[in-house]
């Protein structure tokens, strides 16, 4: 059966504490869709309380148990929501895929003095001052917890800099004294291991070990099916692999893991997946730039060339695919958001073509109130179809730069394959071949943007049209009736 993801979450979902019940309500139904897994949000207690997305990681052992940062329960719900929902979705098949973030560390519980040097925060690698004195919050003694399930405490020397002087009220990369930042990590900035917070030194032999002992608490409690990797670009990947592979260890299985690298740069994800020996898939960054700049472009994309210098090209088996995520969404850090007149052929170039495994996105599944955003219309029929009929060799009609389109032509388990055809600039058509195996069948659009009828003809070739700036999907209209029942 064709994989499909789900990015189970967008920023700005209420922080009410119901979310993990919702999913939980919701299993069955991404079952039915298609969804075969399910990317979760960081469950553990973050410095901002009952309003953190789960990035700002404070308590690791906190899924939504102890009284901490003003809330016993997370943005999501409580440990018991949170474990019912992971248990709900693995009870319907769905792969948990739980997101880990290992790169830092805030709202520590006391402050300490400590020497540090001022970086240049554009290069990482010289010094603007001197070591100085500093006030910085980088004890975590988690009074709330008092040691339950893991008794170690956080200072200064678990850290390799932090971002603020509490003594001064001043914001800066500081470098702490004796400490370097680690080597093998992207290279933008000089050096890219600070990002925010306390960082973690992960060069550190006690860091390291206290990573593994809650790795293996965590798999004992969770019991996820799978890790996505926050961060990585910014930590050791020497850390990274030998992390993910103590934890394969640990649970007795192989562990699927993919890490959020992100760089538009092919060459730079490449490097790091040959770094880690391919221990874990990367996002697709370059794809989901070049469909963001084909969205942005009025039509001045060359769409011939949109799948070259990706990822899901060079290296598909470790892709994985996405038009949007929470970072890219209107107003958060990465923003490059998919316009919405390009959105259903950005999902349609992910979901139903052979190379690499595609994660959508709840934002554009379900909407995004905050910026009154809908959802993508057709988005769940693309996600059965692929689940249906996305199967069996493919060919391309990457031919031309304003009109592409490719066909899927089914398996012996799934003889009925679609054909792509999708527009960035007028309404035009493509002469693809479905196969001799369909001559005189009527073929139909399944997300209803062309409402006119396609005859194969008796060479098994076809003229499939598209309207301006759209794409439609043509299929056998023996086959669409389960498609069709669900809504657009």
């Amino acid at each position: 059966m064709n994989e499909t993801l789900l990015q189970g979450f967008e920023w700005y979902l209420p922080a009410d504490g119901l979310f993990w019940k919702k999913v939980k309500e919701l299993a069955p139904s991404f079952r039915h869709m298609g969804i075969t897994g399910i990317w979760l949000p960081p469950a553990y207690k973050g410095s901002a309380g009952a309003d953190d997305v789960g990035y700002g990681v404070y308590d690791m052992y906190d899924l939504g148990e102890f009284d901490q940062k003003g809330t016993v329960r997370t943005k999501y719900g409580t440990k018991q929501e949170y474990l019912s929902a992971v248990h709900a979705l693995q009870k319907e098949g769905i792969a948990v895929i739980a997101d880990i973030v290992m790169n830092h560390r805030m709202g520590g519980d006391e402050k300490e003095v400590i020497s540090a040097a001022e970086e240049n925060g554009c290069d990482r690698t010289a010094d603007v001052s001197c070591d100085q004195k500093i006030t910085a919050w980088t004890k975590f003694t988690f009074p709330g917890r008092k040691g339950k399930y893991d008794p170690f405490v956080w200072d200064h020397t678990c850290f390799d800099g932090t971002d603020w002087d509490e003594n001064v009220h001043h914001a800066a990369v500081y470098r702490f004294h004796g400490k370097t930042w680690d080597e093998d990590v992207d290279p933008d900035n000089g050096n890219y291991d600070y990002l925010m917070g306390c960082d973690l030194d992960l060069s550190s032999a006690k860091v390291q070990e206290e990573m593994k002992q809650w790795g293996h608490w965590y798999m004992d409690t969770v019991h996820p099916d799978a890790l996505r990797l926050d961060a990585v670009k910014h930590m050791s990947w020497h850390f990274v692999e030998d992390w993910i592979n103590d934890m394969r260890s640990y649970a007795g299985k192989d562990l699927w893991a993919v890490g959020e690298y992100w760089n538009g740069d092919l060459s730079r994800l490449l490097a790091y997946l040959g770094n880690n020996h391919r221990c874990m898939s990367l996002f697709d960054v370059c794809l989901h730039y070049k469909l963001q700049q084909a969205s942005s472009s009025n039509g001045d994309v060359d769409l011939s060339t949109l799948f070259d210098n990706t990822l899901v090209s060079a290296d598909p088996m470790h892709a994985v695919t996405f038009v949007d995520n929470h970072d890219t969404q209107p107003g958060q850090a990465l923003e490059s958001f998919v316009q919405g007149w390009f959105k259903q052929a950005a999902y349609a170039c992910i979901l139903l073509r052979e190379a690499g495994l595609p994660c959508v996105f709840w934002g554009d599944l379900y909407g995004i109130p905050h910026d009154r955003i809908p959802a993508v219309r057709g988005l769940a029929r693309l996600i059965k179809l692929r689940e249906q009929y996305g199967y069996g060799k493919q060919d391309d009609y990457l031919d031309d730069r304003d009109c592409i389109g490719w066909v899927r032509h089914g398996d012996e388990e799934h003889p009925d394959g679609y054909a792509v055809v999708l527009t960035d600039r007028d309404a035009s058509a493509k002469c693809m071949h479905a196969g001799c195996e369909h001559a005189g069948e009527i073929y139909i659009d399944i997300l209803e943007n062309c409402h006119d009828k396609v005859t194969v003809n008796q060479d098994g070739n076809a003229i499939f049209p598209v309207e301006a700036g759209s794409v439609s999907v043509w299929m056998p209209e023996k086959c669409s009736q389960d498609l069709l029942h669900i809504a657009l």
